[in-house]
């Protein structure tokens, strides 16, 4: 995929930023609280943190570049905030935008 459109970008980073979450629930928080070991919980969660802000700024600047609705951008934010929310915001949301746009 490329980086060469905020739609694009949008989407690669929901991706990672997905992925960034299930390692965060899923491996990085049973080390913390299973075997004492914090580090994985801070080296993931920032990276995750990051990921995140970046993907609220690209949902803005799509809302901006696609004038989509208010609507769209809550529902992409909104996804953001569960586990496979970015998956979904991708299959149902934005793959429409990028089909509109062909």
């Amino acid at each position: 995929m490329k980086f060469d459109t905020t739609l694009n970008r949008l989407r690669m980073t929901g991706t990672f930023e997905a992925i960034s979450y299930l390692l965060l629930l899923g491996i990085a928080m049973p080390l913390k609280y299973a075997f004492d070991m914090p580090l994985a919980v801070r080296i993931v969660g920032m990276a995750h943190g990051l990921l995140w802000m970046l993907y609220v700024g690209l949902t803005f600047l799509g809302q901006l570049d696609y004038k989509w609705s208010f609507k769209t951008s809550v529902w992409l934010i909104i996804g953001s905030l569960l586990p496979f929310g970015p998956f979904v915001a991708d299959a149902k949301i934005l793959s429409k935008v990028e089909n509109s746009k062909a």
